[in-house]
């Protein structure tokens, strides 16, 4: 963890959130299991701080076998009630149960796809949008990007997928560069 640099502001001083802002916010993610990691993950702290889902991160990969969607899809209601009992993780039924049924969708949209990488990547036209955001009041919670993936998702079955949720999973997936125009990570991130 870098000192002395300037960062977003939203990182504040949690070591945690730094080190999840200096190496992965931001950057253009191509990797399908990481996608539907953060898929999970964003569903996931609906209502929630990302500092508490990234402080139970590690508890997720457990609980849900390190984000393999072909394992997730296949959970039954046994497997829901097992992490309904799980301290480490969310427990809330309607998140679990959407983090199975997004498992399955993903799988679709894969095979319909060839992967999920590149029908995301379809919305920003294969390319990270960088927006020039000199401070936090900037930035916006929706974009017509994550309006349109929105109900595309939604419209093949995917739950905890509204716009806002959508928009920070382009930008924690690099598909949004929102990093303030201050921060050390701006020009890295997507030159």
């Amino acid at each position: 963890m870098a000192k002395g640099l300037k960062r977003c502001l939203w990182t504040g001083t949690d070591p945690l959130m730094i080190r999840y802002h200096d190496e992965e916010w931001g950057v253009p993610l191509h990797d399908d299991r990481k996608l539907f990691e953060f898929l999970v993950l964003e569903g996931m702290q609906a209502g929630l701080s990302w500092s508490t889902i990234l402080g139970k991160r590690e508890n997720f990969r457990k609980a849900f076998r390190g984000f393999d969607p072909g394992e997730v899809a296949r959970y039954s209601e046994k497997d829901v009630l097992r992490l309904l009992g799980d301290p480490g993780i969310i427990r809330n039924r309607l998140k679990i149960q959407a983090a199975i049924t997004n498992a399955r969708c993903f799988l679709e949209v894969q095979e319909e796809f060839d992967s999920f990488d590149s029908y995301i990547w379809r919305f920003v036209g294969g390319r990270p949008i960088r927006n020039r955001v000199r401070g936090l009041s900037q930035i916006q919670a929706t974009s017509p990007e994550s309006d349109a993936l929105s109900k595309d998702l939604r419209d093949r079955g995917f739950k905890f997928v509204g716009s806002t949720i959508m928009y920070a999973h382009m930008q924690a997936t690099g598909m949004v560069n929102d990093h303030v125009t201050s921060c050390f990570r701006y020009r890295l991130v997507c030159p």
